[in-house]
Formats: structure tokens, C-alpha cells, sequence
């Protein structure tokens, strides 16, 4: 099946008089006739449910759902991308260890990886993703143990070149982990040029409503855990809390999301509600005709600020022209997101009169679904960075980020021309 008929047909699979949608397992728990067959359950020697704050039904089969769209072999649904991207990392890295980052990343992702994780004695470096090969290369370290990347850079709209960094993390013996969120496996699937790991925070597009937090970890079963047994104790030595398990031994390609789940879920519990995995499969089944259309508009938009006078820049890898065309074109030929950055003449100030001026277009901290809304990063999403990491990361003190909707794309640009005029 293509990418656009698993979004339907994956994951859930009714038999004969089974219900059709997908069900709710609402239920913390789950019987069991035998405390032999629970005591196998918890030594990982049979599969199946004890609790939920681990697995849930319904929460494996979109998990599912979205391995297939990836072209995965084993994924796990958390509460939220912030959890999703924390899980990635700490799967494979603990106090003493390294990894590396592009420095244009989300505001969010940006603090959890300097801040947070520096507090766990987990160090990262982050490193412009436009320099070539030879001088990302000096920033690996004996301890460094993954590369992460954005698909699409949240909020500069930049885009990732997965063969380079894939050669890099490769080269050094480490997996390439990717935020796929914003051009979602409709438009790119990571997996496809190089990346071992990919997450998603599945709030944005996957959604599409704006009703529920949560994210994914999919993985690739590509990397070759044992291969480089040295750098990856927790997958390829014995796990003490599981009566001496080796994950990378036992469960071989679903290793690492097995330890995801059996480790860090049990221990940490960001797990996502059942409810809320109901409510991100509806998003899921339209999720490729939504995204054909975000596109379709945003280009229509990018296109009408690029040509007004009022606007100092415009960046959209689909517009001709943008320094990421050709890089969009090679990994995203059907197109990259309905998300742009751009910045109105005048400064921050103009841009800040702007937004207040629209009237369906709202100012909201969120990104990526069905309805069209903005937001300043400087004053907003990244107002945690400092100037210099603000400029660290591309992020002018102007840049407006707009997610484009589904609506009408005339009535968006007429609610941006007007807003315009008023200022």
C-alpha cells in the first residue's frame, strides 16, 4: 500500500464483527488467568498487556499505524513530542555521554537538550547544519552517541540534508535520529535517505484538530546495535531490572524501542491516553489530503508576501528561489509543510502590529493544523534564548512563523492584506 491508503487501512485491522474504527482499551489494567502466564509477561517472555502506564492496545495499533506510514519496524506513542525526543536520546545516552544537534531546532527541543538534559550530565554540542562534512566531523567525541535534525527546522523553515549527516553519524558509529514533525511521512520518509530513528510530535499535522499533546518514536531496525556493542551498554549488556536481558540479543531490529518501552516508559510513564490515540488515529485517516492542501496554500501565500512591498523576506523551501529549493526538491519533491517564515519592514515592532491587526489568523503557540495561526518566536517559543543563541539558531528578533490552514487561501491572503494595510 502507498503512504496515503496506510494512513486508512494500517494499524487497526478489524476481523469478521469486530467494530471497524479503531476501539478505546480505556482500562488500566488487563486479566489474566494464571500468574505464571502475568510473572512471563513481566520477564518479557510473552507478549501482552499488564498495565497501561507501559502499553495499551490502543495506543499500539497507531503506533502502528505510523511505523507503517515510516516504513519502520517498531514505533511507541508518547504524552507529547517533548517526550518523544527526551525518550530518543536518553535510550541511548546516560550521564558522561555526548550527542550532537543541529542548533536550528525547536525553541523547546533547544532547552531540553542545553538545559535539562546538561543537569543528567548529558552534554550536547550544537552545530550549524550548513557547514560541510569535514568541519562537522571535528565535533565528534569518543563519547558522542547520536546526531539529531529537524526534517523542516521549527521556526526558520530550513531544511535537513539527511544524506550528509548520515554519513557523519554513521561513520562515527552512531544512529541518526530525526524530528519529522512538520513534513510528516507524507511528504518525506527519513528512513529512505539514512535516518535510524525518527520522532514526531504528533500534536501538529498527524492531528491536524489542535485537540490532543503527544508524540512518537519510530525506529528504522537499520542501525546494527551490536556492531557497536562498546558505545551502547543499555541495548547490548544484560539489564539488571529485567533479570539479565540483553535487548539487542533477544529482541534483535525491535531492540531499541523494547527498552524505550520496558525502561524509560515504565520508569518515567509519559504515556499517552487512550483517549487521545483515538482521537490522533481520526487525525491520521486525512492526514494525506490535508497536507496536499497545506502545501497548495502556503505556496500561494509565500508567493503573495514574496511579491508585496511591505515585506522585508520570505523563507519557504517550495518557493523558487529559497536557498533550500533544490535541497526541498530532492528529499520533499511533493512538497515540504504549510508552515513559513517571514518578516514585515519596520522591525519587530511593525511585525507585532501586524499580528494584532488579523482577525481569523490567530496568534497561538501552536503550529500545523487545520486552521491558520502565527506566533513571534523571539517573543514566544524561543523567548527562553538568549540573543545570541536566538542568532545561534537563525532566529531574527522580526521573523514571523505562519502556519498556513485549509481554508480558502484567498480569504488568507485577504486577512494578511488587510492586517498590512494598517500598519
Amino acid at each position: 500500500m502507498k503512504v496515503d491508503t496506510k494512513c486508512l487501512h494500517e494499524g487497526w485491522k478489524p476481523k469478521q464483527g469486530e467494530p471497524r474504527q479503531l476501539p478505546v482499551y480505556q482500562s488500566t489494567t488487563f486479566k489474566y488467568d494464571t500468574s505464571d502466564y502475568m510473572g512471563k509477561l513481566f520477564d518479557l517472555e510473552e507478549t501482552g498487556y499488564f498495565y497501561t502506564r507501559l502499553q495499551n492496545p490502543t495506543n499500539d495499533f497507531v503506533a502502528e499505524k505510523i511505523c507503517a506510514m515510516e516504513g519502520g519496524v517498531a514505533a511507541m506513542l508518547t504524552s507529547s513530542g517533548q517526550a518523544a525526543n527526551f525518550y530518543a536520546i536518553f535510550n541511548i545516552c546516560e550521564a558522561g555521554d555526548h550527542f550532537i544537534t543541529s542548533s536550528s531546532i525547536y525553541g523547546g527541543t533547544y532547552n531540553l537538550f542545553n538545559v535539562t538534559m546538561r543537569k543528567m550530565g548529558i552534554e550536547c554540542t550544537f552545530v550549524d547544519q550548513t557547514l560541510p562534512e569535514e568541519e562537522l566531523a571535528k565535533y565528534f567525541k569518543p563519547n558522542t552517541k547520536a546526531v539529531f535534525g529537524e526534517t523542516i527546522t521549527n521556526p526558520t523553515v530550513t531544511v535537513f540534508d539527511f544524506e550528509k549527516f548520515a554519513r557523519l553519524a554513521h561513520s562515527h558509529g552512531v544512529p541518526l535520529i530525526v524530528d519529522n514533525t512538520f513534513a510528516t511521512p507524507i511528504n518525506c520518509r527519513p528512513f529512505e535517505w539514512g535516518a535510524d530513528i525518527v520522532t514526531h510530535s504528533t500534536t501538529k499535522y498527524m492531528d491536524g484538530q489542535g485537540v490532543t499533546v503527544g508524540g512518537c518514536i519510530v525506529d528504522s531496525g537499520n542501525f546494527d546495535w551490536m556492531a557497536h556493542a562498546d558505545k551502547f551498554p543499555g541495548l547490548c549488556t544484560p539489564d539488571d531490572s529485567y533479570h539479565g536481558i540483553t535487548y539487542a540479543e533477544r529482541f534483535g531490529k525491535g531492540a531499541y524501542i523494547t527498552k524505550a518501552t520496558a525502561q524509560l516508559m515504565r520508569d518515567l510513564g509519559s504515556i499517552r491516553a487512550p483517549q487521545n490515540a483515538f482521537y490522533l488515529n481520526l487525525g491520521l485517516e486525512t492526514l494525506s489530503v490535508r497536507m496536499e492542501r497545506h502545501c497548495k496554500n502556503a505556496l500561494k501565500v509565500a508567493q503573495y508576501l514574496k511579491a508585496n512591498d511591505k515585506i522585508d523576506w520570505v523563507h519557504f523551501a517550495d518557493l523558487e528561489g529559497d536557498e533550500y529549493y533544490d535541497l526541498a526538491k530532492k528529499y520533499m519533491p511533493n512538497g515540504t509543510c504549510g508552515v513559513l517564515a517571514f518578516a514585515v519592514k519596520g522591525g519587530r515592532e511593525k511585525s507585532i502590529k501586524f499580528m494584532d491587526n488579523l482577525n481569523f489568523v490567530s496568534i497561538a503557540t501552536h503550529v500545523a493544523d487545520a486552521k491558520s495561526c502565527l506566533l513571534h518566536p523571539a517573543s514566544h517559543t524561543h523567548r527562553q534564548l538568549t540573543d545570541e543563541q536566538l542568532r545561534e539558531a537563525g532566529i531574527a528578533p522580526d521573523l514571523i512563523r505562519l502556519s498556513v490552514g485549509i481554508e480558502d487561501v484567498d480569504d488568507i491572503i485577504a486577512d494578511i492584506e488587510q492586517a498590512l494595510a494598517k500598519i
